[in-house]
């Protein structure tokens, strides 16, 4: 059985930005959240990825009200908003894959600099084979307390491998070296080049340059005009194969795209 994974960024390419969501949910001004994020932390060397991190403990030690726990990242996301399509987009693929490809299977995983305790209780989260994103530790009655795991631009990668040679599933939590053992080519779970990245941000382009080089398919998207002058960079700068809008609804421009990526590697391979 031949294998695709399809690999995607979680927050502003399958989920309207949820980190800033649950910020609001607080009671918090986002804007000013994230200023202090970049101004008084980032600036002065923090990994932006900490330093949200490190923001939101601090904020849930600041009063009663604004404790976050394990529970709250779960209730908060029953209420996560989904790019178009997305509820119904791995069934459409696996359905079009059924249909048109022999002895193919798709795979579904997330990379995500966001918080696990949020991606994991998604509707979608069903639909992937794994998840890898930023943990935090829980004190005794599930209130957070220190970042247990911690995903940032190059971290990203080292999960791209772990999906290469099938390192993934819970018989792999806690085995952080593993990805460093030597695998022979013919026993990868999918290879590199049979893979499809998607993602919109500054944290993608790592991932976006690995799966490119080794000639798997990166694919850009965007929420809006707003961002599309920063997602046109990807094509400027050769990060992404194609550019689109965030729209994953059948027959759209990006739909579309995915599913020519996935003929274009079983072509390939055959």
């Amino acid at each position: 059985m031949q294998k695709i994974a399809l690999i995607f960024d979680f927050d502003e390419t399958l989920v309207e930005e949820s980190t800033s969501a649950f910020v609001a949910s607080l009671g918090l001004d986002v804007e000013n959240f994230w200023k202090t994020v970049d101004g008084e932390l980032v600036k002065n060397g923090w990994d932006p990825v900490i330093a949200y991190l490190y923001k939101l403990i601090e904020v849930s030690n600041s009063s009663p009200e604004k404790i976050i726990t394990k529970q709250r990242f779960k209730d908060f996301s029953a209420n996560l908003t989904y790019k178009k399509g997305v509820e119904t987009l791995f069934e459409n693929i696996r359905q079009f894959t059924a249909n048109n490809f022999r002895n193919v299977e798709p795979e579904f995983y997330i990379i995500s600099s966001g918080i696990g305790e949020i991606i994991r209780n998604a509707t979608i989260a069903r639909e992937m084979t794994d998840i890898w994103a930023c943990d935090f530790q829980y004190d005794k009655n599930g209130k957070i307390n220190f970042p247990k795991n911690i995903i940032s631009f190059t971290d990203k990668t080292r999960y791209i491998f772990q999906i290469s040679k099938g390192m993934i599933g819970e018989e792999y939590r806690g085995k952080p070296y593993e990805v460093n053992r030597l695998i022979p080519p013919e026993d990868y779970h999918i290879p590199i080049n049979h893979m499809i990245y998607i993602g919109d941000g500054m944290t993608d382009i790592p991932c976006f340059s690995l799966v490119k080089r080794f000639g798997g398919i990166p694919i850009g998207v965007y929420d809006s005009t707003k961002s599309l002058g920063k997602a046109w960079q990807f094509i400027e700068d050769n990060r992404v194969s194609n550019l689109h809008s965030a729209n994953y609804e059948k027959d759209s421009d990006l739909y579309n795209s995915i599913l020519m990526a996935m003929q274009s590697i079983v072509s390939k391979s055959e």
